[in-house]
This record gives C-alpha cells, sequence and structure tokens, in this order.
C-alpha cells in the first residue's frame, strides 16, 4: 500500500501522551491505532475533538489528510451525537474509516435497531420503550425478567445486576433510575437464556467474519452475575471475584455458520462499514438473538475484535492495515 497522510480523530481527552515515562495511555484503542499506523509508515496526525466545531473544520481544511481514521466516540460528551462528526467528514468530502452518519444514527437508538432488525426476520429480544413521565405500559406479549437499559449508551454504560428486573414494580425502580441518571428514554427488553458471543465483521460488500468471541459466567449457577454490565466488561477485580472471563468460543459447524448469516445480514442492514461488532445471544437450541450491534467499536490490542482476528491469523498491524483498504476501496482510492 502506497504511504498515506492520515489524520486520527479522536476525543480530545483520549490523545495518547507524548511524555517520557507516561504510561497512562499505552492501552487505549488511541495510542494502539497511531502506533500501528506509524508501523505501517504513514504519515500521522492527531486531531483532537472537543466542543467546538471551528476547530475540527480548521485541522482538517488547512492540512487536508488523504484519510480520516475516525476513532471518536462522542461530540460535546453526548454519545448520540457521534453520528455528527461521521456527518462533517461527509459534508467536507474527507474519506474516513468506519460507519457513516446513516449507520451510526440506526445503531445508536437500541429501539430503532432492533426494529429495523425484526423487520428483516433477525431475531432480537421482545422490548417496549419507556419514557420519562409517561404511564408505563408492558404489553402482555412481554415476559419477565426484563433487562433495562439507557436507549442511548453503549459499553454496557448504564446496565448493573439490578438492570435485571422480575416484574412492574423493580421495572419502574430500575426505568425511573436510569431516567434521573442518563436523561434519555429506556429500553427494556427480554432477557435471553444462552451464551452471550461478540462477533467481529471486517469489509463491505465482501464480509469475513471472525471467530466468536465469549463472555463466560464462571458462577453464574452460585449466585454470580448473568449478565454483561459494565462492572464485568471493565472491572479486573470484580472479574477475578466471579471467574468471569472472556476466550474463544467453541461452536459445531451449524452454530458457526448460523451466526455468520445473521451477523452479516444485520451488518448490511444497519449500514456498518469497514469493521463492527455483533453482541448476540445464543440459545440452548441455537438460536441466535441479536442483542446489540457496535459500528466503531473498540480495536485495542487485546480486546474482542482484535482477539479474534488474532485467531483468525490477522495481526493487529494487518488488522488496521485491512480496515485502512476497506475505507480507500469504498471511496475508489489508489493503493498503490
Amino acid at each position: 500500500m502506497r504511504k498515506l497522510t492520515i489524520t486520527v480523530l479522536m476525543d480530545i481527552a483520549c490523545i495518547p501522551s507524548e511524555s517520557p515515562g507516561d504510561k497512562t495511555t499505552e492501552h487505549t484503542t488511541e495510542y494502539h491505532v497511531v502506533t500501528a499506523l506509524k508501523e505501517l509508515g504513514h504519515r500521522v496526525h492527531i486531531l483532537g475533538v472537543g466542543d467546538r466545531v471551528e476547530p475540527i473544520i480548521a485541522g482538517l481544511t488547512e492540512n487536508r489528510p488523504d484519510l480520516v481514521f475516525n476513532l471518536t466516540e462522542q461530540f460535546r460528551n453526548d454519545r448520540r451525537m457521534d453520528k455528527h462528526i461521521a456527518g462533517l467528514l461527509e459534508l467536507l468530502k474527507i474519506p474516513f474509516t468506519g460507519t457513516g452518519f446513516s449507520g451510526l444514527m440506526l445503531c445508536r437508538n437500541k429501539g430503532l435497531c432492533k426494529q429495523l432488525l425484526k423487520a428483516r426476520k433477525i431475531h432480537v429480544p421482545r422490548f417496549v420503550i419507556l419514557f420519562p413521565k409517561k404511564s408505563f405500559r408492558v404489553p402482555g406479549t412481554l415476559h419477565f425478567p426484563l433487562v433495562v437499559k439507557p436507549l442511548y449508551e453503549d459499553g454496557s454504560e448504564g446496565i448493573s445486576n439490578a438492570s435485571l428486573v422480575k416484574d412492574c414494580d423493580e421495572l419502574r425502580e430500575r426505568a425511573t433510575l436510569v431516567f434521573e441518571r442518563w436523561n434519555q428514554p429506556v429500553i427494556a427488553e427480554e432477557y435471553i437464556n444462552g451464551r452471550e458471543l461478540y462477533v467481529g465483521v471486517l469489509g463491505n460488500r465482501r464480509q469475513k467474519v471472525l471467530p466468536p468471541r465469549e463472555l463466560f459466567f464462571g458462577n453464574a449457577e452460585t449466585g454470580g452475575p448473568v449478565l454483561a454490565t459494565y462492572r464485568v466488561k471493565w472491572n479486573e477485580d470484580y472479574q477475578k471475584k466471579w471467574n468471569i472471563k472472556f476466550g474463544n468460543a467453541a461452536l459445531g459447524d451449524p452454530a458457526k455458520e448460523l451466526i455468520a448469516r445473521s451477523c452479516k445480514k444485520a451488518y448490511h442492514i444497519l449500514q456498518v462499514l469497514d469493521y463492527g461488532r455483533i453482541d448476540i445471544r445464543l440459545t440452548p437450541d441455537n438460536k441466535v438473538y441479536i442483542l446489540e450491534v457496535n459500528p466503531n467499536p473498540d480495536i485495542a490490542y487485546g480486546e474482542e475484535v482484535a482477539e479474534a482476528a488474532e485467531k483468525a491469523g490477522i495481526c493487529y498491524n494487518n488488522l488496521i492495515d485491512g480496515i485502512i483498504r476497506s475505507a480507500m476501496k469504498r471511496y475508489d482510492l489508489p493503493s498503490r
């Protein structure tokens, strides 16, 4: 591949430190991507996204890159506005990696995402959307226990063991807390008993489904967590306490093929581009339920997408190189 001038667009608080001996940022996606791009021989510039759009426009137009590697996750501390950064890049006609405005909009709203998938015959948990200051109406077709989540968050934010509710009183209590703390509607969806799997997908017209990763709830039968809560995902001490592990999923070929078909279809419907991760539950009778579709997911070295790529024989630098090549192909940019 020819050497490119690449601007890495990231939240300003995530800019890796260049101070000698400062290791605080060495485990972040931003650090790993920037390091990989430099090792691949590209000319790399970092542009931080704060709470004003003017510096972003100036930084991109005064030193126009060949490509933007978009790692932003929010704007003005609001995850719902991440799509506007992609929209800005589209307006400026600057090529960039990852999902665009439309796909980010479709995936951010968990209810809209599930409605679209359900309309295309993809299994999703039955759900209801609840709004602040409106009466609670739980359809008779919806069966407890339910999992209560903020409608627009990701990374398991707003999910704890208390998110699993067994009746209307617990639902009302948890929904009220989410309304107050996250200032957004709630989605309450049926709890699906089964294995929790994370499926990385790469590419666009031709998609490559990576080997599924699994979240193992080690002590679930003795009172341990059964949801991918925030602490389950991010707190190492909590993981050790409850024997929670992440690893490669052992699956038979029929299950692998069914998962691949469902994930490719969801990826296409929701307009995910270049790379994504789809979170599913696989029931004991091998039915695939899609829980979340994550455009522009965490691609830090050692996290789920990178680990799955490694299992598929794709080293980290080649993973980043592949994302760049996918984006360039979308824009009909020469790679040589």
